[in-house]
């Protein structure tokens, strides 16, 4: 087996070549942007079908993860190898679908041979390619092209910057077509169940707080002395919520704002409960999102939040702590 010399300084060099080639193509791509991309986002938001992908070799592994992108965020597509259409894959491409034909010279045949039937079936046709007189780029009712100055490939022959670019235009495609729909987090949530982003949007304040004997509350009649007590026997990270008969939320006190009196030089140890708590303190309600949880605690600078249903009565507390935790248990799955 042959042992290769590894030299540092000149790897890193040709992994920095090869990264400047590939900015390139991305910054030719990026002016390269015209009439026929907004044409092209234009004809799939309307489309009453699905996007239909196809491509062949490195094109082809491109165009299944642009069909991804796409189906994840709103736009149903789905990847067709294109010998599989010339033996019956065709039958799954119905009327309303788009096409979006990916091939960097515009000269795949597999693509070529099926094109006048997708014509005699009035599909409407938008090619990605590198050559806007090949072809598939003539065929194309739209052509978006892909500009590179050469291949990241010494040899410019191995597809690097093209596939780079390629990609790079197709999320570009996905990504105006998620803003135009209005695709929001709890769609996106809705589509990845399964993952933890999908975990932790479609998650609610209540599947994380800490509720009964975990949730420290008095009555308006309890002191400071109560207060503490209750804080100390749940175990919550200082903070305790201030009920009226019915249970709902009246006020907050935290060991903040228990630091804040002291500094004062006050003896409140015996003092009523509603004399020191924070009144109209900032809260939440069960049925939010466990994300929007974690924003309104960072944007507040608080530690933590009463929870309240929908009536108003305090159900639960939420700290950072388990917000982290949460988080934490998710990464693990």
């Amino acid at each position: 087996m042959t042992k290769y010399t590894i030299v540092p300084a000149t790897v890193k060099r040709l992994a920095r070549q090869v990264i400047d080639i590939e900015k390139e193509a991305l910054n030719l791509s990026h002016k390269s942007l015209d009439e026929q991309f907004i044409k092209a986002v234009d004809v799939i938001a309307n489309c009453k079908g699905r996007v239909v992908v196809l491509g062949i070799g490195k094109s082809g592994i491109i165009g299944r993860k642009i069909s991804a992108t796409l189906a994840s965020t709103g736009t149903p597509s789905f990847f067709v190898h294109p010998v599989e259409a010339l033996h019956g894959d065709l039958g799954m491409i119905t009327p309303g679908d788009v096409i979006l034909a990916i091939s960097f010279s515009g000269q795949t045949e597999e693509i070529d041979k099926i094109l006048p039937s997708l014509e005699r079936r009035k599909l409407t046709i938008i090619s990605m390619t590198g050559h806007p007189h090949s072809k598939l780029a003539l065929m194309s009712d739209i052509h978006l092209t892909v500009h590179i100055a050469r291949e990241a490939c010494p040899y410019n022959l191995a597809p690097t910057a093209s596939t780079t670019a390629t990609l790079a235009v197709g999320d570009a495609l996905a990504i105006c077509l998620m803003k135009i729909k209005h695709f929001e987090k709890r769609d996106f949530a809705q589509f990845h169940p399964g993952g933890s982003l999908g975990k932790l949007l479609t998650q609610q304040v209540k599947d994380v707080m800490r509720t009964g004997k975990n949730n420290p509350t008095v009555g308006q009649t309890a002191t400071v002395k109560d207060a503490l007590f209750v804080m100390t026997q749940t175990g919550a990270a200082g903070a305790c919520s201030v009920v009226d008969k019915k249970g709902k939320l009246l006020g907050y006190f935290t060991d903040g704002d228990l630091r804040r009196i002291l500094q004062t030089g006050a003896n409140v140890i015996n003092k009523k409960i509603t004399e020191v708590m924070t009144k109209n303190p900032y809260h939440i309600l069960d049925t939010v999102p466990a994300i929007d949880a974690a924003k309104m605690i960072h944007q507040t600078r608080v530690d933590n939040l009463p929870v309240l249903d929908k009536t108003g009565k305090v159900v639960g507390i939420i700290d950072e702590k388990d917000l982290i935790e949460f988080l934490a248990m998710l990464d693990k799955k």
